[in-house]
């Protein structure tokens, strides 16, 4: 693949995760050298390198069926098995959700497919996700393309039932098939989600793939619309250059992806797939393009889109181009701009949130531990230049050795005030960590199933779907009031110190659940938009109650785990900056301390004395310049610029 391709743009992109990596590496290690490190700081990076480590970039292809998303999927990953891998012919192909990744955990290729039956359990995909036993598991043989390809093909099977055991399954018979050899019947799905582990070069350095079913499978799986989708980091919609965008392919652009609970962060995007239709070779390429950018800007109009964000390509003349070496028709097919949008726009915003989440943190840190080291280094100057205006002598060495032993003495009484101080924050921290238990949040999630069961009308499961969500937002609620009057705590531990002029420049962590609270809020708009779908009148009680916990529960579940998560993390940090100030300090004084009366110990000239002191602040000048020297690496902007020359 040329250089200006997905694979290499990819490169880059983890080629900048594994230099944050080393300079990480490289703090920790300065630490250990400078004997600086402890458990607190060490663990701190230890997260920020998990968090290096987990990164990866969700990108879900979605749109009606038959508008090429497992084509397109095919050019931009699998061209290099000179065939088609994921199945892409004529008609409905992916009838269930596909994931595509690479199992960095367990190292190795696999096809997970999830029966469809297991909707009738009250359990979550997510949920299921822990649970190898429900799973059908087949292993991939990557050396013989055609075996995978057959392997893979398994995504795309059917078979035939009746519409009652189809509503029962969530289904809505309308948006079904029906089976022209077996009247009175329909197609369904044979799998419900589809987990595909491959060795691939882009998806084992953290590209994972979606490829969502159209309009008809889209409704009938709720957490897909309400999870999946709307966490991927990026979104492509696919539509047909010869159709535009019609009826179906605009309810689910306005229902499943031009919504506000949605996440991605790093955009929304449109593909204008298919247009070798458009491709005229009688009346040639000049009116070719305009019919192209017509189209074009009327699917920017309609989806309210910049039409920058449009993007005309040909998936199905991609791939061939790329089997068959064909620079001509890859040019034509326009599928790089496509790759040149994922590099610059897409990988490009997942660059600098990492950098916002993860730099500023840990640069902080670094900032901090330069501060601690030049106070020392502007006290060893002035102590060289005293020794330059006037000879000093063993007593005046020792002198110095007193006095920064006092230092040393203060910092480690702020030391033990600190460690009570953090004594008294992890009792808050219980306190936030009872309030947001798993166990009220179960004992909710109980009654509100047994609200639901006891319902006898359609009013009445809708009120008590409400009352779910009031609860909830009252349970978290309960948690951000006691965590005010532990910030008001934090607040005033760090008013004390910052009387001392070197540690103004520290600041509290808040304690935080900002981010949950936006995803409840987006989920309870999805919820209300749901209890007042038509269908819910028509549905089945026990459907109705399996979809709304299959879906909303489980998504409030995981919000309410961000919530736990806080208060779990948030009482161990939120002294960090004060606990890593004062330990450095305390052990830079105690080597220093060791040094003043080593030099007062011995016999030495007034120009020995000055050697040594000389020799003691170009030491803490370089330690001083290494950390600046990570903290300048660590902090370099992300490499979108070199993306943006390419």
């Amino acid at each position: 693949m040329a250089n200006s391709g997905l694979s290499y743009q990819v490169d880059v992109y983890n080629e900048w995760k594994n230099r944050l990596r080393d300079e990480i590496g490289n703090y920790k290690s300065w630490l250990g050298t400078n004997n600086l490190a402890s458990d607190d700081v060490i663990h701190r990076l230890k997260r920020g390198m998990d968090v290096l480590k987990d990164d990866h970039l969700t990108i879900a292809f979605v749109g009606e069926y038959s508008r090429g998303k497992t084509e397109l999927i095919n050019a931009l990953i699998f061209s290099e098995y000179g065939q088609r891998m994921l199945p892409s012919q004529a008609g409905r192909t992916t009838m269930c959700p596909t994931e595509l990744f690479y199992d960095r955990d367990q190292n190795r290729c696999y096809l997970k497919l999830l029966p469809i039956e297991t909707r009738l359990l009250n359990r979550s995909i997510n949920d299921l996700k822990q649970d190898d036993a429900v799973w059908e598991e087949f292993e991939l043989d990557t050396s013989s393309p055609q075996r995978l390809s057959e392997s893979l093909f398994q995504v795309a099977s059917t078979r035939s039932t009746t519409v009652s055991e189809a509503r029962s399954l969530g289904f809505d018979e309308s948006m079904l098939e029906a089976d022209i050899t077996d009247k009175g019947k329909v197609i369904i799905p044979l799998w419900r989600h589809a987990l595909v582990s491959l060795d691939n070069p882009l998806l084992k350095k953290g590209l994972n793939i979606l490829d969502t079913p159209g309009l008809n499978a889209l409704g009938s799986e709720p957490e897909l619309t309400i999870n999946m989708i709307p966490k991927a980091q990026a979104v492509i919609f696919l539509l047909s250059a010869d159709s535009g965008v019609t009826a179906s392919d605009m309810a689910i652009w306005n229902d499943y992806i031009n919504v506000d609970h949605s996440d991605h962060r790093a955009g929304r995007f449109a593909v204008l797939n298919k247009i070798d239709v458009l491709w005229d070779d009688l009346q040639g390429e000049k009116h070719t393009a305009q019919s192209i950018e017509r189209v074009r800007e009327d699917t920017a109009l309609k989806l309210g889109m910049e039409s920058n964000d449009v993007i005309p390509l040909s998936a199905k003349q991609g791939l061939i181009a790329r089997i068959r070496g064909d620079d001509i028709l890859l040019q034509k097919s326009a599928i790089a701009k496509l790759e040149k949008l994922i590099s610059k726009r897409i990988l490009a915003q997942k660059e600098a949130l990492l950098h916002e989440a993860l730099v500023k943190d840990i640069g902080e840190m670094l900032h901090s531990s330069q501060s601690i080291l030049s106070g020392r280094l502007n006290v060893l100057k002035a102590q060289y230049q005293e020794q330059l205006d006037s000879e000093v002598s063993h007593d005046d060495l020792r002198s110095f050795a007193d006095v920064t032993h006092e230092q040393h003495d203060e910092h480690y009484r702020k030391l033990l005030t600190l460690k009570s101080s953090r004594r008294l924050m992890h009792s808050q921290g219980e306190i936030l960590q009872q309030l947001a238990s798993e166990e009220n949040f179960n004992a909710l999630v109980s009654q509100t199933r047994i609200n639901l069961q006891e319902s006898w009308s359609t009013m009445g499961m809708k009120r008590a779907m409400e009352q779910f969500f009031v609860s909830f937002d009252k349970l978290v609620d309960a948690v951000c009031i006691e965590a005010q009057l532990a910030d008001k705590m934090v607040d005033s531990i760090y008013q004390r110190f910052q009387r001392d002029p070197a540690m103004a420049h520290l600041h509290p962590k808040p304690f935080s659940v900002k981010r949950p609270r936006q995803s409840l809020r987006e989920l309870k708009l999805k919820a209300k938009q749901f209890r007042r779908n038509p269908k819910v009148v028509v549905t089945e009680q026990t459907v109705l109650v399996k979809r709304f916990f299959n879906s909303f529960v489980q998504e409030a579940r995981l919000i309410h785990l961000q919530v736990l998560d806080e208060a779990r993390r948030w009482p161990d940090e939120a002294l960090l900056p004060l606990l890593q100030f004062s330990l450095e300090q305390k052990k830079l004084l105690e080597s220093q301390v060791a040094e003043f009366k080593a030099l007062a110990s011995h016999s030495r000239s007034a120009r020995e004395q000055q050697d040594v002191l000389k020799e003691m602040i170009a030491r803490v000048e370089r330690t001083i310049d290494e950390a600046r020297q990570i903290e300048q690496r660590l902090c370099e902007a992300p490499i979108s610029t070199e993306r943006a020359a390419i």
